[in-house]
């Protein structure tokens, strides 16, 4: 076992890692052993065995690692899509950034916008609609200006 171990140890760089290796090695080996066509070979079978348990270990890890790194990336590409509509929604004039943020920050119905600020709901809805569209303005023009 400790010459199994030390080998997983070089490959994954890892004592952990290695003990875990071992054991599945071993595991493998127990269930395989009628696999096994010469009892002389049985050293280098068991190695042939623990080196593919490092293989997958190391494959399993670099999918885990591109996995993080994917997550990461989404993460930023949301908190800068995020701040610039943040941004976006702060140039808009007053009267279009109030139903805006009343609309999606505080989830009011044009309904409710229309009763809060005393105007007619076509007005609220009309309003919504035009600050809808320079927002998409404003934020059609940071990707020009990114490209």
């Amino acid at each position: 076992q400790a010459g199994v171990s030390a080998y997983l140890f070089g490959k994954l760089g890892n004592r952990s890692l290695a003990e875990e290796g071992a054991q599945e090695t071993f595991v493998r080996a127990y269930f395989g052993l009628s696999e096994l066509k010469k009892q002389g070979s049985f050293h280098s079978w068991l190695l042939g065995i623990a080196n593919r348990v490092a293989k997958e270990e190391l494959r399993n890890r670099k999918q885990l690692a591109n996995l993080d790194s994917l997550a990461d990336e989404s993460q930023k590409q949301k908190e800068t899509n995020d701040h610039e509509l943040e941004e976006a929604i702060a140039k808009l004039p007053d009267s279009y950034r109030e139903i805006v943020l009343r609309r999606f920050y505080s989830a009011q119905s044009c309904l409710q916008i229309a009763e809060e600020l005393n105007m007619p709901i076509g007005t609220v809805t009309k309003q919504l609609s035009r600050a809808y569209a320079k927002l998409r303005q404003m934020l059609s023009d940071n990707n020009e200006v990114r490209k």
